[in-house]
């Protein structure tokens, strides 16, 4: 006979997941209906309600589908591109290489557009790269790229892929609810996410968004879908009102992200996003204060991941797994090209708190100072107090 389920307390403050909120806990307990249950549709009506006001949109066809972040990547490349379509990826990060890999799965020409990790893609790279490939179908980009921290403006990009006549698509996966998305102040034609980031909800959905273009491209393919599971010719019957059975849904996962919704709602979405901005940026201070570099410059810093450049002579694990073993506290490592080079530090959603910063500040001075590296006491922390303390007077 195992022992029975108890998992050490942490503070999960790498790049997701991060800790589910109490509220989103509590619900997962409730009793499991039918997913045909009249009861449940009605839930399902307003989870779709809600995650179109947290997504900023009114895109019809907003859903959450079955499965991960990376499930809602497969869904729009699998309904949006048909083999020997020409798309082009922003690549500047892992998830951008990720997209091309799920793009050449579906047959299509990928088109490599690439900077720097720890730079934004060019709007003028791409339109360059629509010049050099007309006919392109659609262009995709990271949002908020988890590997690096890197928050990519988006009106100027989709201005310029819409004067060609193809579609923007974007990963969205750590921006929902940390950052604003604008899906339609921006004219994003689809993108994809997750809901163990910002929305402090477990892993297991990706809320997807289409808008009209989209949907006139899924409509007017001239092949099937590749994927049966994520066909949302399929899928959307069992979202809109004909309620056609086509899998069973996951019901603890949306009674969670309905309620992630509901917090994020009652709390404002300005609130939000500000309350992110505010101990983000006074992360950011704590850090430099402490003599640490971040990878990525201020304009284009996200405020709910930063990347941290890891000191010369400082151990990357041993860092990170004292911190998990002392203080409870995990944050993320580098990953791909940044592998061993940078630490990755999370606030998001629930954890987006002055408590969270000045825990882990405190605990990584500690840290780095029995690997030998010098700072001066107490200086991360002065900085994001006294930044906290700025940014309420203003």
């Amino acid at each position: 006979m195992t022992n029975e389920l108890n998992p050490s307390k942490r503070l999960l403050m790498g790049p997701g997941p991060s800790d589910v909120h109490p509220r989103v806990l509590r619900a997962m307990t409730t009793p499991l209906l039918g997913h045909l249950d009249p009861e449940f549709l009605t839930l399902m009506n307003e989870t779709k309600d809600l995650l179109k006001v947290v997504y900023q949109t009114e895109n019809k066809l907003t859903i959450p589908m079955s499965g991960t972040g990376s499930a809602g990547m497969e869904t729009v490349f699998v309904n949006l591109v048909e083999p020997g379509d020409k798309v082009i990826v922003g690549v500047n990060g892992l998830f951008g290489e990720r997209m091309v890999d799920v793009a050449e799965r579906c047959g299509a020409e990928v088109i490599q557009v690439t900077a720097p990790w720890g730079e934004i893609i060019e709007p003028a790279s791409i339109e360059e790269a629509l010049l050099q490939n007309p006919g392109t179908k659609l262009v995709a980009v990271v949002h908020a790229e988890t590997s690096t921290g890197v928050m990519q403006p988006l009106k100027e990009l989709s201005d310029i892929v819409h004067k060609h006549d193809a579609l923007i698509v974007c990963d969205m996966v750590t921006a929902i609810g940390g950052i604003p998305t604008e899906i339609d102040k921006n004219e994003i034609d689809a993108a994809y996410s997750g809901t163990q980031k910002c929305l402090s909800a477990p892993p297991g959905l990706a809320p997807v968004t289409f808008n009209d273009r989209a949907l006139k491209v899924i409509f007017n393919r001239k092949t099937k879908v590749q994927s049966w599971y994520l066909d949302l010719s399929m899928i959307q019957n069992y979202w809109n009102d004909e309620r056609f059975y086509h899998h069973t849904a996951p019901i603890t996962n949306v009674y969670s992200l309905r309620e992630a919704l509901r917090v994020i709602v009652e709390e404002g979405l300005e609130n939000v996003f500000a309350r992110h901005k505010q101990y983000g940026v006074a992360l950011h201070a704590g850090l430099e204060a402490m003599g640490l570099k971040l990878l990525v410059k201020k304009e284009h810093r996200l405020f709910q991941l930063t990347s941290v450049l890891i000191p010369e002579g400082i151990d990357d694990v041993a860092v990170r797994k004292q911190l998990l073993s002392k203080y409870g506290l995990e944050i993320g490592g580098g990953l791909g090209a940044l592998k061993g080079k940078v630490w990755r530090v999370g606030l998001m959603g629930y954890n987006a708190t002055q408590t969270n910063v000045t825990q882990f500040l405190a605990a990584l001075e500690d840290v780095l100072r029995e690997q030998g590296y010098e700072s001066e006491p107490g200086a991360g922390l002065r900085a994001a107090n006294n930044t906290i303390k700025e940014q309420v007077t203003v």
